[in-house]
């Protein structure tokens, strides 16, 4: 459990996909601009790279490695094409917002990438681990940069329609923030809070227990 957990926890920091791998950022800066949508893109990520790293894991012996990524490929494909059709029926609106980038999941490096270098070489248990932790990470960043993008950008967080946060009528919201550079100035801050925040954990476990 010890292990699993520690590989769990690695994608929730040391190795988050985007403040450290840097890995997925183009639909992370596409679609931050709204908290409602990157919720359920960073949910969609989660699903995808679960459901295929478990099924990579579970079938790699019979992968050969002359065909891994092709087959890697229809893995991903198939599990997007359900979050894709799902969406499009349940959730029109956010289907809607988000567009393209749902279909893109399928070429999007970070679900790639880890079929190939974690759950191709891992058994089921740890590598589940490794795709819960990594679209967790994902998810959290995303959804900070949205939120902080939409509250300052436009005054209000606005989620199915109901206003959760807003700020006071004085406030005067600059645009840039919702446009392509507010995203790479705020996710900016947000990479270096997070490489702060990487140094503290890492400091603490040279230094072991008290």
């Amino acid at each position: 459990m010890s292990e699993w957990l520690s590989v769990y926890r690695a994608g929730l920091s040391l190795d988050n996909p985007l403040t450290v791998l840097m890995v997925g950022l183009c639909s992370t800066l596409a679609v931050s601009t709204r908290v409602e949508g990157s919720l359920f893109m960073g949910l969609a990520v989660m699903f995808v790279l679960l459901m295929s790293s478990v099924l990579v894991s579970t079938t790699r012996r019979w992968i050969p490695p002359e065909v891994r990524i092709p087959v890697f490929i229809v893995v991903i494909a198939s599990f997007v094409t359900v979050v894709d059709l799902s969406m499009k029926a349940f959730l029109p609106t956010v289907y809607a917002f988000l567009g393209v980038w749902i279909p893109l999941i399928v070429v999007n490096c970070l679900v790639l990438g880890r079929a190939e270098g974690f759950a191709y070489h891992h058994g089921v248990w740890l590598s589940s681990a490794d795709a819960l932790g990594m679209g967790t990470g994902f998810a959290g960043v995303i959804v900070t940069l949205a939120a902080i993008r939409e509250v300052f950008g436009t005054g209000t967080i606005i989620f199915f329609g109901r206003t959760l946060l807003a700020m006071p009528a004085a406030y005067e919201p600059p645009n840039v923030l919702v446009l392509f550079p507010g995203a790479f100035i705020v996710f900016a801050f947000v990479v270096a809070g997070s490489q702060a925040l990487n140094r503290r954990i890492q400091a603490r476990a040279k230094r072991g227990p008290l």
